[in-house]
């Protein structure tokens, strides 16, 4: 589907034509699963929360959301910032499990102990706000890049910057990236 078609969708949608989330959601629906697949790369094996029901989610929570959509490249940067977000809370939840909440709930086969990959998620999220506050920008072409699957050129479009700059930021942002999470786990 084109991005005119994607745009008079989500214009449709936003003035209240449910068909038009129906079709929406067929259109991207592939789209969606890619960002999902994209997103749980880095996951553990043996996930609990799968390519399927991150894209259900994801869905459910952009459903929800009274956002003013304005065309393709929107509606996949906040699908990629709530499949971020889904994945951050799944993670909180299982170290929360890890240091005990939920102990009396649970019997002790059913916690599992939570990987690295749990608190590398975590660590990147919090760094990822902090760039966000210091430089939105480049948190933004993080986000797209790294949760959202997106090229370098998809990011320059919705970014609505070059290539070049695109790459740049991406080179400067991963170094600060690295030193915020390298300095936090020392703490």
């Amino acid at each position: 589907m084109d991005k005119t078609s994607v745009t008079l969708l989500l214009t449709q949608w936003r003035g209240g034509d449910a068909g038009a989330l129906e079709r929406l959601t067929a259109a991207l629906y592939d789209e969606l699963r890619r960002l999902a697949h994209f997103q749980m790369r880095n996951e553990r094996r043996g996930h609990v929360l799968q390519t399927t029901a991150l894209v259900n989610e994801a869905y459910l929570r952009l459903v929800d959301l009274e956002v003013p959509w304005r065309d393709r490249a929107h509606f996949l940067r906040v699908a990629a910032r709530q499949m971020r977000r889904i994945l951050v809370d799944d993670a909180r939840k299982r170290l929360a499990v890890k240091r005990g909440a939920g102990a009396d709930d649970l019997p002790l086969d059913a916690i599992k102990v939570a990987s690295e990959p749990t608190f590398e998620i975590l660590a990147l999220d919090d760094a990822l706000d902090r760039l966000g506050k210091h430089d939105p920008r480049k948190a933004q072409v993080v986000e797209l890049r790294f949760f959202g699957g997106l090229q370098l050129e998809e990011i320059a479009a919705v970014v609505e910057i070059s290539r070049a700059t695109v790459e740049r930021d991406l080179l400067m942002a991963k170094a600060w990236l690295k030193s915020v999470m390298k300095a936090g786990a020392g703490e």
